[in-house]
């Protein structure tokens, strides 16, 4: 397994979907490192380190991926956008492997000089599995989103025989911008409490830890499904008390599984909200992968600033 290279500035990271929390992130640890970035973008470049594409039917000049030691594909619109309408799950796929088979095919041009690729995916691929703990060797699911999922890792793997490809299956991130975000209003309002039964394992990450495992996956090498998430299980009573303690709020209210599915839709709320995965990170733990967030707690700890917790305790004085 390659060790990381000891001059972060002699490499250079390809970077699609830079725009969104991850990419941000990932970028912004990237380049305080010294590694070069290459961001591709929709609208026209600004900057040097910036290339259009996706603007037309064109596909990706495979030259923009030369001397790349990795390309990271991070494209997709928001599966937390409600509802999930015929119209917008066709958006949800679409917006998934149509970048990562532009990609692969790119990747796939440069033959033997192909530089690795490391494409999103996540653990809505396991679908629902109560009591059950699900390593990368699990079977996939039979949930719309598993479906995605499973068509996505499909397309990355368009990338050929001589390129290395990682396919990261991502837990939703424990961010105000992420997974928290909903629940973040609902608490801070006290209409926070079970979701469902409640008791239904919730796979998680913090974004500090999906950042380092991506460089991770990148510098040692690894390649097929990566789980990316976080080394203690967690039920969504966890997660959600974690954030009412923090927040100083109440956790009471239970908003019940018919209600959730007659608002967001059957699909959705299944997928997102009822969903019972005990996703395990077997592959970055048998890699030598340390979490800096091992617990939700400390997840949530990181993502929740103590001046918003203190603010948002003196407004219900």
């Amino acid at each position: 397994m390659p060790d990381p290279d000891p001059d972060p500035g002699s490499r250079h990271i390809v970077v699609a979907g830079a725009s969104g929390l991850i990419g941000t992130a990932l970028v912004a640890d990237l380049e305080a490192d010294g590694v070069r970035v290459t961001r591709l973008v929709r609208r026209p470049p600004r900057t040097p380190g910036e290339v259009q594409w996706l603007a037309d039917a064109r596909p990706l000049d495979p030259d923009v991926l030369i001397g790349a030691d990795a390309v990271v594909g991070l494209n997709g619109a928001s599966i937390g956008r409600m509802p999930w309408t015929p119209r917008y799950r066709s958006t949800l796929l679409w917006s998934r492997l149509a970048p990562t088979r532009t990609l692969a095919a790119a990747i796939r041009a440069l033959g033997a000089d192909a530089p690795a690729f490391v494409s999103a995916s996540a653990v809505g691929v396991y679908g629902t599995a109560p009591g059950r703990a699900l390593g990368e060797q699990a079977p996939a699911g039979d949930t719309f989103l598993a479906r995605v999922c499973v068509q996505w890792e499909q397309a990355a793997q368009e990338a050929g025989p001589h390129a290395r490809v990682a396919l990261v299956r991502t837990a939703p991130v424990v961010h105000a911008a992420g997974v928290l975000r909903p629940l973040i209003q609902l608490t801070r309002f006290g209409l926070a409490g079970p979701i469902g039964r409640g008791t239904q394992a919730w796979p998680w990450i913090s974004l500090r830890d999906e950042v380092r495992a991506i460089r991770h996956v990148i510098d040692q090498g690894l390649s097929g499904p990566v789980n990316f998430a976080g080394p203690t299980r967690a039920t969504a009573n966890d997660l959600g008390f974690a954030l009412a303690v923090r927040m100083n709020r109440p956790y009471l209210l239970r908003a019940p599984a018919w209600a959730l599915r007659l608002v967001l839709g059957r699909a959705a709320a299944d997928a997102l909200l009822l969903t019972d995965a005990h996703v395990v990170p077997a592959a970055l733990a048998a890699s030598g992968f340390t979490f800096a967030h091992p617990t939700v707690d400390d997840a949530v700890a990181a993502a929740v600033p103590d001046q918003a917790r203190s603010a948002d305790s003196s407004s219900s004085d």
